[in-house]
């Protein structure tokens, strides 16, 4: 199985100020994961990191065979926040289609050709929203949104996604049924997917592994290897303790204890 992104004592932050420190771990192509941690962890500094976007304080990180570079066109990324004014009357279609120009984040001039609105339909089509072709952005609900930002990701064909907490703000049901679509997505087109969520509960049936930082430190590896007392209370230095309920959904106790403790 082809690895397409690498990292071997990889540290982040900003000015020579670690925000975590040593991390090893390692994506396959199809592999589906799920990147946890608290709020300021820094887990969008990983995808800072993974989109050239900065450069690691130490160690290092391979991206598809080579050191990560700005605007790769293999790699498909949906940002957590979308500058969209909700009036915008832009199509979904169009919206699509400017994840195909220039560096991925540019805006495109000129007439678009047949063989271009034929790609944005087919991904539209990947991610069930040939309905939304002709809807504009202002009309769609946020599930809705997700799908056509996520087809906007996957017109350029990436062999790598990222994902910014696209389950927030949804309910159950629309969690749900994003992340089935997602994954059946990665294992369709053997594309390695990192998911960053705030709950871990909607990724259980279908993640492959995880990564978890906390603390300053960075972890990975199934579910149940990382999701339990002993782990994760190293990971924290703080007694953390690890709950499932009858549907086998998981709760984490502890860990706002945990991080004001660390900011003391």
């Amino acid at each position: 199985m082809k690895t397409i992104i690498n990292a071997s004592d990889l540290s982040a932050g900003y000015s020579n100020n670690a925000i975590w420190e040593n991390a090893n771990f390692s994506v396959d192509g199809g592999e589906f994961i799920g990147l946890l941690g608290p709020n300021g962890a820094g887990k969008t500094t990983l995808f800072r990191l993974l989109l050239g976007l900065t450069r690691p304080i130490k160690g290092q990180l391979s991206v598809l065979g080579s050191p990560p570079k700005r605007g790769n066109p293999r790699i498909g990324y949906v940002p957590q926040r979308h500058d969209i004014d909700r009036d915008n009357r832009i199509s979904s279609i169009e919206y699509v289609l400017l994840g195909g120009y220039g560096n991925k984040w540019g805006i495109a001039t000129g007439k678009r050709s047949k063989t271009e609105y034929f790609k944005a339909r087919e991904v539209l089509e990947l991610v069930d929203g040939t309905e939304l072709a002709l809807k504009p952005l202002s009309e769609l609900s946020g599930g809705e949104m997700q799908r056509v930002f996520l087809a906007q990701a996957l017109i350029s064909k990436p062999e790598l996604l990222l994902l910014d907490e696209p389950l927030a703000n949804l309910d159950i049901k629309r969690e749900n049924q994003l992340i089935r679509l997602i994954y059946s997505i990665a294992k369709q087109q053997n594309m390695g997917v990192v998911l960053i969520a705030h709950d871990i509960n909607p990724l259980l049936p279908l993640v492959d592994r995880i990564i978890y930082i906390a603390n300053g430190k960075v972890t990975n590896g199934k579910i149940e290897q990382i999701v339990n007392n002993k782990t994760l209370s190293e990971l924290y230095d703080a007694p953390i303790e690890v709950l499932r309920d009858s549907k086998g959904r998981i709760a984490v106790l502890g860990v706002e204890e945990a991080i004001h403790h660390d900011r003391i």
